[in-house]
This record gives C-alpha cells, structure tokens and sequence, in this order.
C-alpha cells in the first residue's frame, strides 16, 4: 500500500483588482458586473504514488508547479481538484526560514523547529546533539539565529528535518545549501533515510542528485504532468534534452 497518492491534483489561483481599487469601488464593480476575477492553474491533473523507502525526484523549470504541489502533498494548501492521501508523520523543508525566530537562539530554535514537527521535549534532548553537530554549528549554538548566515540556517534546518525521522520527508532544492563538503554530507544523509525507510521528496534542479539518489521521477512543465515512473536516467535525458532544445513535448 502507498504511504503517500495523489491523484489528479489540480491547484487554482483566483486573482482580481480588489488591491488597486479598494472596498468601495469593488462592491460598485461587483454589483454592476465590471469586477474582473483571472484563473491560474498552477498544476493541473498530477498523479503519483510513492511506496515506503522510494524517493521521487521532481523536476521542471521555473514555473512548473513544483514547490505549489509541495505545499499540497505537506498539508499547507488543499488541492482544488483532486486528493492527496499520506500516512504517517511529514517533516517538510520549503522555506528554509519558516519556523525560526531571529531574537532566539540557535538551541532554542532547534527545539522550537522540533516542536513544529510534532516531537516531544524528551526526543528533542535525546537528538539536540546530533543534530548540532550534523549542522557543524556547535560554536553558535547559544548565537541567536538572525546572526547566521543563510547557510548556517539551511544546515539547522536540513538537519532537524533528517535526524528525527520523519515517515515523509519533503525537500525543496536544500541538498544544494551550503558548501560542497556539506552537500556531499547531505546526499549520504538522504542515503540513509532512504535506506532507514523514509518515503521522500526531492524538488531540485540539480539532475545529478535526482539522478543518483531518486527512485522515481516526476517531471512537470507549466503545471503539467508530463512523465512519471522509474525510469529515472530515460525521464532525466529526456528532460535534458527538452531544456537543450533537442526534445518537443506536447501538452493538451
């Protein structure tokens, strides 16, 4: 049985003038029938299923619809259309800011990104630890957070979303953070949550990790599904070859 479908997942932007115009002059426009309303639909019947272990790489230019899907396979947005069914526990790395006060400190935020994730004090003061030194940021841990680099604040995110385990992890282009030594770090880090059972996703547009580490492949293009299934060096050429101009796709 999958651990996490989805099926026919379609997500629609409504957009209007409301901003420009303020309240009075949207209602007059609404009740006359002057009020202009756009639809976007930035992904448009996606289906995948993932079994406990796999790791789906999802790949596309800019555009593709792949950070929204994220945001609905973790729970954040509801599909339009559609259903997205998962079991057990997600930790979700998106935006790598979200979840952390500048005023705290490292330590403190590490506990307050754990809480987040639903993980008890208890678990937190057995894993703190690991995570720090996994982070290399064992010297800043009484820092407050805003002094970090934006790598640093990668590297805390990315560890407490690997080192307490989650049944799905969601990754968004952060085994790119960092410098080469600690990328490296992270790719034999995601190794072994593949390998410990985690189901995860990875979005990034670095071929060569969806190419060395992903089990599956989903390639979307202005919100479209385009391929989808384990064929993973065949979809990754073929993406490739689309992104060089040697490739058409057709899209209905």
């Amino acid at each position: 049985m999958a651990i996490l479908e989805a099926k026919n997942v379609s997500i629609r932007y409504i957009t209007g003038d409301f901003k420009d115009i303020g309240l009075k002059e949207y209602v007059i426009r609404k009740l006359t029938g002057n009020y202009r309303v756009t639809e976007f639909w930035a992904d448009k019947d996606v289906s995948f299923s993932l079994e406990r272990g796999e790791m789906l790489g999802i790949i596309g230019s800019n555009g593709a619809g792949k950070s929204t899907l994220l945001k609905a396979v973790s729970g954040i947005m509801l599909p339009t259309q559609g259903w997205i069914r998962r079991e057990g526990s997600v930790a979700a790395l998106l935006e790598l800011g979200s979840g952390f006060d500048g005023e705290l400190t490292v330590r403190e935020n590490a506990f307050l990104r754990g809480a987040l994730l639903g993980y008890t004090r208890k678990f937190m003061n057995e894993t703190y630890d690991q995570i720090i030194d996994f982070a290399e940021l064992k010297e800043f841990e009484d820092r407050p957070f805003k002094q970090l680099s934006s790598g640093m604040k990668s590297r805390l995110a990315f560890s407490i979303a690997c080192l307490v385990k989650p049944d799905i992890l969601i990754l968004d282009e952060v085994l790119s953070v960092g410098d080469e030594a600690f990328s490296q770090k992270s790719a034999q880090k995601m190794r072994e949550v593949i390998t410990g059972g985690a189901t995860t996703i990875l979005v990034s547009h670095t071929l060569t990790q969806v190419r060395e580490l992903c089990t599956k492949v989903l390639w979307l293009h202005k919100g479209r599904q385009i391929e989808f299934g384990v064929d993973v060096q065949g979809i990754c050429d073929r993406y490739e070859q689309f992104q060089n101009g040697e490739l058409s796709i057709l899209q209905s």
